[in-house]
């Protein structure tokens, strides 16, 4: 579908054997990020991209044996968020690729003293065209950089037929980018958890007729229908239907919420009872479930301040490496010493070393269900001091339990209470009747016989036992609808009212014969989690909530938080954020609704829960794989020892090779010697940034 398109128009400005230049127009909402410049570095023959924002230009080399301007300027015009699998692809292509080099660099390293000699010159050669090739790259793009400096000392090395210390040279850069590689792709591969299959057929109505249609062609105006258990595909109006709808993700709170005709529909949002036909306003694209894998490729091109910094630092550094070879040669006379001073810039630890121990960091955290979006998202979370936690779904688990059982007839008993409501709340799906049914199931109750049973959307329940018209449902309900009188007891309804708990009340035979008090079950791991957030430095722990005022008190306190607001809307959420980001604080929030996204969007680093609302998973820098709470703080864990790791190979970094070119520029080292111990400190370097933390001890949940 061409509406997808990224680009409106290409227009060639300028052109040479290899070059073209052109002139963009991107389509009206388009934004060129990494995600677009990654697909065009995929097309065939593309060599390197350069982009000009302010002229709105592409740069492109490409080989011209592979492609020509033209037709690059088709393919690029016929880019789309859908074509772009073909990353998976290239990077198995780049892995394989650098596996072959690796193996032709070993294979000339082995040789290098058993080949007669008018043979050594080429196997040496043909192990180095790789290096050559992103030499000439770099001068064409950039000048001087570390390949032009490795391609520079390999020369040396060659033309004073030193062939093991070239071909030590050829085989310890094919085993960083080999490393490099493949822990890239590893990481890459993991990102792509976050997409969450999507139904793909959705149910429309269209010439008075009820269809299923592709998710993608659904279109604005249409008429969706959506039944019990199905996911809500679109945002827009309810037009007919009668349905409840589990609003957890955007309300954050378990009850869910009834929808009649004019009531707003939101996508992530589940039917649980009922049926409704929804007026489609915003559709594809659009919403949150659409965004996600657009999100994610995106992600993938992110890079931290550090690993930024530590490439800039190489560049800098790598023409005063080319001074200190030149010094030493011109004083004496020696090219071994300018050969071996070559051997050991800064630019393969510095350029290596950061990415993987973030990568590495990245594939470590997935290995324990945690989803980093980028190496500033972990870099951030490391630098946030204070965590601001949602209530519901996120320090407790989002789902009910019977907490009190309280009779108002002396006939009954707490327990019989609950197994005579769970008799016929057993064939309700609902979450209050789940939980009556599990309390009944835990006390191993008694089941009363009954008449067949009723549902009132919106309500409850009813049916006869023994008789007598049972009903289970609101205080509204058993008033309004079956004219039970609830006031000799207004008293103490209110108190377990005020306790914040949820009510659901028991009329039989006319008569209220009781209610049950329901609460949200608290994980038992967030005081471990809190506890272990705290160790690791964290100064300030919040909790932000749209709940009563008492619930949330109550909670607090348990949990031994800092403080907390409650009654929240969601912009209410955001401005605290803002509020305490003007104090000076690096905050990590911690949620799972459609109502957490501002917040999400404003801290510091977002971290979402496993089970979230798509919109709050995307907007989120961290993303929980399973739902237990302390990843969280397996993931600062893991976030505080990446950068200590970084810092401590920085150090490294710069003391090993500084201490190696001050040696070689002296003499003494020779350029095989400089080779392999400034080789071995970056492989070393490499390797502890492999590291990866071992996971927290994580303990199950429980009410």
């Amino acid at each position: 579908m061409s509406s997808n398109r990224w680009f409106f128009r290409l227009e060639v400005v300028h052109q040479t054997q290899g070059r073209v230049r052109f002139k963009y127009v991107l389509r009206r909402g388009t934004k060129l990020d990494g995600r677009i410049i990654r697909a065009i570095e995929l097309l065939m023959g593309v060599r390197s991209l350069r982009i000009n924002e302010k002229t709105k230009s592409l740069i492109i080399v490409y080989d011209p044996k592979q492609t020509g301007a033209d037709h690059l300027a088709q393919q690029i015009l016929t880019l789309t968020p859908r074509n772009t699998s073909a990353i998976s692809n290239y990077q198995n292509r780049a892995a394989d690729t650098s596996a072959r080099a690796l193996a032709v660099s070993l294979m000339a390293l082995l040789l290098s003293g058993q080949l007669p000699q008018n043979i050594k010159l080429p196997v040496s050669v043909f192990a180095a065209l790789p290096l050559y090739g992103k030499a000439l790259d770099d001068l064409r793009e950039k000048g001087i950089g570390s390949h032009v400096l490795e391609a520079m000392a390999f020369s040396i090395s060659l033309a004073r037929q030193d062939y093991p210390a070239a071909n030590t040279t050829i085989f310890m850069l094919s085993l960083g980018e080999y490393l490099e590689a493949g822990i890239a792709r590893r990481s890459d591969e993991l990102l792509k958890h976050l997409l969450r299959p999507v139904e793909n057929k959705v149910w429309v109505m269209r010439d008075g007729e009820e269809i299923t249609v592709p998710a993608e062609d659904v279109l604005v105006g249409d008429t969706v229908i959506v039944g019990a258990g199905a996911i809500v595909p679109v945002d827009g109006t309810v037009l007919s239907g009668d349905a409840m709808v589990n609003e957890a993700a955007m309300t954050g709170e378990a009850t869910p919420v009834r929808k009649t005709r004019g009531k707003r529909a939101l996508s992530g949002t589940v039917v649980e009872e009922g049926r409704m036909l929804i007026y489609a306003e915003k559709v594809g694209a659009k919403t949150a479930v659409a965004r996600i894998a657009d999100y994610v490729e995106h992600s993938l091109t992110a890079k931290s301040n550090t690993q930024i910094k530590a490439t800039r630092l190489a560049d800098k550094l790598v023409p005063a490496v080319l001074g200190l070879a030149g010094a030493s040669w011109l004083i004496s006379g020696d090219w071994r010493r300018a050969a071996a001073v070559l051997q050991a810039d800064y630019s393969c630890a510095l350029k290596l070393a950061t990415p993987v121990a973030f990568k590495s960091a990245m594939y470590g955290a997935g290995q324990q269900n945690i989803l980093v979006k980028g190496a500033d998202a972990l870099e951030r979370l490391a630098e946030a001091d204070t965590f601001i936690f949602d209530k519901t779904g996120t320090l407790t688990k989002g789902d009910l339990e019977v907490i009190e059982s309280v009779t108002f007839d002396d006939a009954y008993s707490p327990e019989e209470l609950i197994f005579l409501a769970a008799s016929v709340e057993e064939h309700y799906f609902h979450p209050l009747a789940a939980a009556v049914v599990a309390a009944a199931h835990a006390r191993q109750g008694h089941h009363f016989a009954h008449s067949e049973v009723e549902f009132v959307v919106a309500h409850g329940v009813t049916s006869v036992i023994n008789g007598k018209r049972i009903v289970v449902g609101s205080r509204h309900f058993l008033e309004q609808h079956e004219h039970i009188d609830t006031t000799p007891y207004a008293k103490e309804i209110e108190r377990v009212y005020h306790e914040g708990k949820i009510l659901l009340f028991v009329g039989y035979g006319g008569h209220l014969l009781g209610m049950l008090a329901l609460k949200d079950c608290v994980r038992d791991e967030s005081r471990v989690t809190i506890d272990k957030l705290r160790k690791m430095g964290v100064k300030q722990i919040l909790m932000l909530t749209g709940d009563y005022h008492t619930r949330a008190a109550e909670l607090a306190d348990t949990l031994g938080l800092d403080g907390f607001h409650a009654e929240l809307l969601p912009e209410d959420k955001a401005k605290i954020v803002q509020s305490l980001k003007k104090q000076g604080a690096k905050i990590a929030f911690v949620g799972d609704g459609i109502n957490d996204t501002p917040a999400l969007a404003d801290a510091h680093v977002g971290i979402a829960m496993q089970r979230g609302a798509d919109v709050a998973r995307l907007t989120a820098d961290i993303v929980l794989l399973e739902d237990n709470i302390q990843s969280i703080a397996a993931a600062k864990n893991i976030a505080n020892a990446t950068m200590a790791r970084i810092n401590a190979n920085y150090k490294l970094t710069i003391g090993l090779n500084s201490t190696i070119l001050s040696a070689a520029a002296l003499g003494l080292f020779t350029p095989m010697a400089t080779t392999i111990l400034h080789n071995s400190s970056t492989i070393a370097i490499l390797l502890n940034a492999f590291r990866h933390n071992s996971a927290f001890q994580k303990s199950s949940t429980r009410c």
